[in-house]
């Protein structure tokens, strides 16, 4: 009788571990057999850092034998850096093939979001509306007070980013076109860019959304009298908008590409909108390197 009921309670412990491990699915059991281990850096925009460092930490909470590291620099610092093969990850507001010295064909892009681009100025300044003429007039130096576009009596002081930021290229393309930026003082991220503008009386300058929310120091102005908002954005009412992109040397592996997926889970498209980005699949259009855009 006692070596019938340990025989029965050994069957049921090794059914109850088959079981156990056939019920855990991704839990713990498994992935103690695919456990991801490394480490990521990623360089580059300072547009993109707020949300590759979100998503980086949550991933690392998932993954703890992952170190997943975010630096800013800019887009031509990040694209420059991958192709050198000094980092896993090179981040950038532009495709590769818009920055001088870049080889896209020895870089792979993930496209992980969309960001949109907005002119922001000080709260003191009381214009709420320009038109893309006046803007361009304003960056390229030939309006110098708010009173010349409707505003009060008071000097512009133009705020520009640095020679190799992807944001400042995708607004240049969408504002100035081929006119020639006036010369200002420039900063090397978006975050310095926000800290100045929201502490100088008539400061105007541009921000990615994500930089925008939340900002009571300063305000997005409306352009041609549509709002910078995601909605004008997935539809192209908004024109100042471009891809986050994260790029590879060569295919993503290991680590790197399964934090690169991350970024395409359906559980992240809350935290993605709520720093002021746009998941890919809510564009209702698509744009390509030249800067032309199409219906999906």
């Amino acid at each position: 009788m006692k070596k019938w009921l340990v025989s029965l309670l050994a069957l049921a412990a090794i059914g109850g571990a088959s079981l156990t491990s056939a019920n855990l699915g991704t839990s713990a059991f498994a992935a103690s057999k695919s456990k991801l281990t490394g480490k990521v850096l990623a360089v580059g925009s300072t547009a993109l850092q707020p949300l590759a460092e979100q998503l980086g930490e949550r991933f690392s909470s998932a993954h703890s034998s992952v170190q997943i590291t975010v630096q800013g620099g800019g887009s031509g610092a990040g694209l420059t850096q991958v192709q050198a093969g000094s980092v896993q990850i090179g981040d950038s507001d532009i495709f590769a093939s818009q920055e001088d010295g870049i080889d896209p064909s020895k870089i792979t892009d993930h496209k992980v979001a969309v960001i949109g681009i907005a002119p922001v100025v000080n709260k003191d300044v009381d214009v709420k509306s320009l038109t893309k003429s006046q803007l361009k007039k304003i960056f390229t130096g030939k309006v110098t007070n708010w009173d010349q576009v409707g505003g009060k009596d008071e000097k512009i002081d133009l705020i520009n980013r640095a020679s190799g930021s992807g944001t400042r290229a995708v607004f240049e393309k969408a504002i100035l076109g081929n006119g020639t930026a006036a010369t200002a003082q420039e900063q090397d991220s978006n975050g310095t860019v926000q800290k100045i503008v929201s502490t100088t009386p008539g400061a105007i300058s541009y921000l990615a959304f994500s930089y925008i929310k939340g900002q009571s120091g300063l305000r997005a102005l409306k352009i041609n009298g549509v709002a910078p908002t995601n909605k004008n954005v997935e539809n192209n009412k908004w024109k100042v908008w471009g891809y986050e992109h994260m790029y590879t040397k060569g295919k993503a592996t290991g680590a790197t590409k399964a934090f690169i997926n991350y970024f395409y889970k359906s559980s992240n498209k809350s935290i993605i909108k709520k720093l002021g980005y746009i998941p890919l699949p809510n564009m209702k259009v698509v744009k390509n390197d030249n800067g032309v855009v199409k219906d999906k």
